[in-house]
């Protein structure tokens, strides 16, 4: 994996971990061989592995992500002893 497309990926999705996330989605997409969305969305990738094609299409805004707002964590609850 080529550590400057890793840097330039990461300045624009900003969290390392949306990023691996992102990558390893995309990477499956594109050894997933099948259908429109296992095509390269970038030109001139014959050279490349999957990863490097995925950090190339987040550097050149052809993949995009959407953060979801953070759900609440629901209020533990307290389990009640029966008598015997």
């Amino acid at each position: 994996m080529n550590t400057e497309l890793c840097r330039k990926a990461l300045e624009k999705v900003v969290n390392p971990n949306i990023l691996v996330n992102l990558v390893s989605r995309r990477v499956r997409q594109l050894n997933s061989g099948g259908g429109g969305s296992s095509r390269p969305l970038i030109e001139e990738y014959e050279t490349l592995g999957a990863a490097d094609i995925a950090l190339r299409e987040i550097v050149e805004d052809r993949i995009t992500y959407e953060s979801l707002a953070p759900i609440a964590e629901p209020e533990p609850t307290t389990k009640r002893r029966r008598r015997s």
